[in-house]
């Protein structure tokens, strides 16, 4: 079992930073697969997936969406047991809920299916 509770979202205008945070605790040891995912506005009722921007596996690699690549950072500081997403430049688009998820089992994708933790998410807007 694992939590995971966000922070940093808030609002920013086009151009400007935020980071993302997400803290996790764990009953039982194992080697985790984490990531950020973002649902746009409305995208959850029409039943789009969650689009996963970044994910970081036990060992440190990394991998991004094309759409955020060299504009987002993923990392993590296991002694501090948080997971973090510096996102640079940001744009109107990036505007969503951003969730931090989790996952123990073979593999490290950005495939939303693959996660079986979930936060709560944080809200990211960006305006012009």
């Amino acid at each position: 079992e694992v939590q995971l509770v966000e922070s940093g979202g808030g609002s920013v205008q086009a151009g400007g930073s935020l980071r993302l945070s997400c803290a996790w605790s764990t009953t039982t040891y194992s080697d985790y697969c984490m990531g950020w995912f973002r649902q746009a506005p409305g995208k959850e009722r029409e039943g789009v997936a969650r689009e996963g921007v970044a994910v970081i596996d036990h060992d440190g690699t990394t991998s991004y969406a094309d759409s955020v690549k060299g504009q987002f950072t993923i990392s993590k500081d296991n002694a501090k047991k948080i997971l973090y997403l510096q996102m640079n430049t940001l744009e109107l688009e990036d505007t969503a809920m951003y969730y931090c998820a989790a996952h123990s089992h073979w593999g490290c994708s950005r495939s939303q299916g693959e996660y079986d933790y979930w936060g709560q998410g944080t809200q990211v807007t960006v305006s012009s």
